[in-house]
């Protein structure tokens, strides 16, 4: 296995992309980084993506030694680039499958709701927006992906309440399309994307962009009055 936190195999038409800081699987300015050149390299050799957190954690959220070190620039322009990243996904050209591997927090459910498809692991884990419970005021970019993906009858839920949700849950919620049993979750996945990688390209970005992108545009908009204390 490679040292890099990010790690990128390309199986046919699929480029499959595993997240794995041996720890929280925080979105870091680094790993930000990684997994926007493991996308860059998706983008030019696969025709389908799938996305892997590391067994038992998908993402914890951003990194907490960057939101609570006390450098606001450095925070503010971490947020801005998981956004930047979330939005990245959410529009990106080539069907985009994320394996949820466990818990999916802050951040890491936010990008559950940029993906094209998302299958979780069956177990005790915890999927959702917890922002409002620590004391943070949820940015525009997650509530726009979330009253765009979300179940409307659980968003008030989701977004105002910060409540949790198991993975069966998060299917009814909408931060899951389905569950599997942990053992044949990445398999999952790459089937699914294989299957995408099927659909004409051309096609299936067009019909993204006409979905998406009047969302988009209102998430990048939202980015220059985005606050420090804000957070995913």
């Amino acid at each position: 296995m490679s040292d890099s936190i990010v790690n990128t195999e390309i199986q046919g038409d699929v480029a499959v992309i595993r997240f794995d800081d041996g720890k929280a699987n925080a979105f870091s300015p680094t790993s930000i980084a990684a997994l926007n050149a493991a996308l860059d390299q998706a983008e030019k050799e696969a025709k389908a993506v799938v996305i892997a957190g590391r067994p038992g954690r998908f993402s914890g959220g951003f990194d907490l030694k960057v939101m609570s070190g006390g450098d606001a620039k450095a925070s503010l322009a971490m947020v801005r680039g998981g956004a930047e990243l979330a939005v990245r996904v959410y529009e990106f050209p080539k069907p985009v499958v994320l394996a949820c591997t466990g818990h999916a927090i802050a951040m890491g459910a936010v990008l559950l709701l940029s993906a094209d498809s998302r299958i979780g692991t069956e177990g005790d884990f915890k999927i959702g927006l917890n922002e409002v419970a620590i004391g943070m005021t949820l940015p525009v970019f997650a509530i726009e992906l979330a009253n765009d993906r979300l179940s409307r009858r659980h968003l008030q839920r989701a977004v105002n309440l910060a409540e949790l949700y198991s993975p069966a849950g998060a299917v009814d919620a909408g931060f899951l399309d389905r569950v599997v049993a942990a053992d044949d979750l990445l398999a999952a996945a790459v089937r699914e994307a294989e299957s995408f990688a099927g659909l004409h390209g051309r096609a299936h970005h067009g019909t993204k962009r006409n979905l998406r992108g009047a969302t988009a545009e209102r998430i990048r908009a939202s980015l220059e009055a985005l606050s420090p204390v804000q957070a995913g």
